[in-house]
């Protein structure tokens, strides 16, 4: 499946979040020893799932193909005992203009970092989003901001590259 997205660092929290249909993501990357792993073993609530993503072509982060498949929470378990780079978050459903919005609320070593996507069904309505005030900076095609890059990192680790986006840490 082709997905179209854009990832921005968040300004400020949008207004009334906190009343968004949330889940706790747990995503572990593997390889351990990748620098960019790609492949993702993912619970999301009491869903689970082995995903793999790269763009459709080089240097377009922001069209990536995506293969999905389901898994049984046993296969997830036993899955849990790799040895793969891990990051937990708390993703936030947000609806606002007829757009949904996944607010991702970064937690433990990332705690403070919170990043937007926005998927669209076409090219033409992706080229045409204007963001909502409370998103910072688009930064879908800034590799260190990947979950494959994420995972295993500690806030402390990325803070100077938010800084040059003008990023506060929440």
């Amino acid at each position: 499946m082709e997905e179209l997205e854009l990832t921005y660092l968040a300004k400020e929290l949008p207004p009334k979040l906190k009343e968004s249909p949330s889940k706790e993501l747990l995503d572990i990357y593997i390889p351990s020893s990748a620098r960019h792993p790609i492949l993702r073993i993912r619970k999301s609530g009491s869903k689970y799932e082995i995903t793999k993503k790269h763009p459709v072509k080089d240097g377009d982060a922001s069209h990536q193909l995506e293969t999905t498949i389901p898994i049984t929470e046993e296969e997830f378990k036993e899955l849990n005992q790799l040895s793969g780079k891990r990051v937990e978050k708390v993703r936030y459903y947000y609806k606002e203009n007829g757009l949904l919005y996944e607010v991702d609320a970064f937690k433990g070593d990332l705690a403070g970092l919170v990043l937007i996507d926005v998927e669209f069904d076409s090219a033409k309505a992706k080229n045409e989003f204007i963001p909502p005030s409370w998103c910072l900076i688009e930064v879908i095609q800034e590799e260190f901001i990947a979950g494959g890059m994420l995972c295993g990192k500690k806030y402390s680790d990325i803070e100077a590259k938010l800084s040059t986006f003008g990023y506060k840490k929440f």
